[in-house]
């Protein structure tokens, strides 16, 4: 089990991984929804709002009722966010599960 600390670093690197996308790509496809991802072996959740300039406002707690909805473990969550796994195969294999519309879906696999 990943530590709480080791966690929110993981979210300012998926921050940084996010803002490193090209600014066109990002437009293309960006969101603009609240997200939240509760991390359950932690006890904590994070929340933010991902948009064409990338993931903002990261904050541990669950404040804002999310309009897609992330659960993962933290040992998946550093794998994924440290490109061990990809989003589809965590997504596939029940490693990661996210509750949004469908066509936010496709833009967040397009945007990842």
């Amino acid at each position: 089990m990943a530590s709480e600390q080791q966690c929110a670093q993981a979210f300012e690197d998926l921050a940084d991984l996010i803002q490193g996308v090209d600014a066109g790509t990002r437009r293309k496809f960006a969101m603009d929804r609240t997200v939240s991802c509760r991390v359950p072996d932690v006890g904590q959740t994070w929340s933010g709002r991902v948009c064409e300039d990338g993931l903002l406002g990261v904050t541990l707690g669950d404040e804002m009722k999310a309009q897609v909805r992330l659960t993962i473990a933290s040992e998946d969550l550093l794998s994924l966010v440290g490109g061990k796994i990809p989003l589809g195969v965590a997504f596939a294999t029940g490693k990661l599960r996210i509750q949004a519309s469908p066509m936010d879906l496709l833009r967040l696999g397009s945007f990842l």
